[in-house]
């Protein structure tokens, strides 16, 4: 596994189905959209899953309990057991209960998956400021939540109450679009307090340590859709990563991608887990993949040739992460993306 000042996707010659152990997959925008599969993801998964590989579903929404997820991914047509769901309200109830007395009282913004995840722990969740809460957690709530439930958090917190965020994602991918995730949420409280949580979710490492201790991988990669959270929490933890296309990052955003935010394999969706990947090849004066040359010129990245989709992005990623080196590529890619449909 290369971490740092990667330069370009990797190539692997095994499927990496095989080349690792468990796929450590995020769920909205890789498996499902809006609760409906994805395309390519149940027979993709089922074709992984019986030649060995693990499948353990990695998610920063703090809403549902692991056993609603399994139920629905089974529903979808993955057969999934609530121990293969691994949720950011289970690594922050771990950081909570690491920092308070067992049995303690924890005041509770969010939904359900994280009273039963601070209950696993023997923690008592509270409904308010005025019961004593020894900390307050935040998670996604769902798009109903009511308004009241920000101000009970303000008051605990300005009174001094530990405040920790199951994560900060501030978008959440629907089926009908893009809408405010936790990391909106917690801005509010954020704004109301002047505080600043513990946040445990991607890309910090208490998700990854909650993630490796409830699975015991060894060779994990890691799939997911979002470069500050899935890749960045990858590159935090140490680890490979597979972006893949299906969910809110696009071949611009991927293009300008800091060292941090780098997949060390890129695909268009989740087929991707059951080949190979190809080699990048070349220098400053070009790099090739498949039937496509890429370059970056004085302003702009250049893109010649013709081939797979896929390859001319990879290519067109060493370009643009070679020029940018340990920063972000500003060039223009507008012009070889379209060329690509992405």
């Amino acid at each position: 596994m290369s971490q740092g000042g990667r330069t370009r996707p990797e190539g692997s010659g095994q499927p990496l189905s095989e080349a690792y152990d468990t796929a450590l997959l995020d769920l909205d925008g890789v498996v499902y959209a809006g609760g409906s599969a994805i395309a390519h993801a149940v027979d993709s998964l089922a074709v992984a899953r019986s030649g060995g590989m693990r499948l353990a579903y990695v998610t920063n929404n703090a809403l549902r309990t692991p056993d609603t997820v399994a139920a629905h991914l089974t529903e979808l047509g993955i057969p999934t057991g609530a121990d293969d769901v691994i949720t950011s309200a289970q690594a922050v109830a771990r950081l909570i209960s690491e920092q308070v007395p067992a049995g303690a009282r924890v005041l509770v913004i969010g939904g359900e998956g994280l009273r039963v995840a601070l209950r696993e722990r023997g923690l008592v969740p509270v409904e308010s400021a005025d019961d004593d809460p020894a900390a307050v957690v935040q998670g996604y709530g769902g798009p109903d939540l009511p308004w009241g439930r920000f101000a009970e958090a303000s008051y605990a917190v300005r009174r001094g109450v530990p405040w920790f965020a199951s994560n900060t994602d501030l978008t959440i991918p629907s089926g009908r679009g893009i809408a405010p995730g936790n990391g909106a949420a917690v801005e509010v409280v954020r704004i109301a307090t002047g505080a600043e949580p513990q946040v445990a979710g991607k890309p910090l490492p208490p998700m990854h340590r909650e993630t490796i201790i409830r699975t015991g991988a060894e060779r994990p990669l890691v799939v997911g859709d979002r470069l500050d959270t899935d890749i960045e929490g990858a590159f935090n933890g140490g680890v490979d990563s597979l972006l893949v296309l299906t969910g809110v990052t696009d071949g611009a955003q991927l293009l300008a991608a800091p060292p941090q935010h780098r997949p060390t394999y890129v695909d268009a969706d989740l087929r991707g887990l059951l080949t190979g990947q190809p080699e990048v090849t070349g220098d400053g004066a070009g790099f090739r993949c498949g039937g496509w040359t890429a370059t970056a010129g004085a302003d702009r990245l250049e893109l010649t040739g013709d081939g797979e989709a896929q390859d001319g992005l990879r290519a067109l990623c060493a370009a643009a992460w070679t020029a940018a080196g340990e920063g972000s590529c500003a060039l223009d890619g507008g012009k070889a993306l379209a060329r690509l449909g992405l």
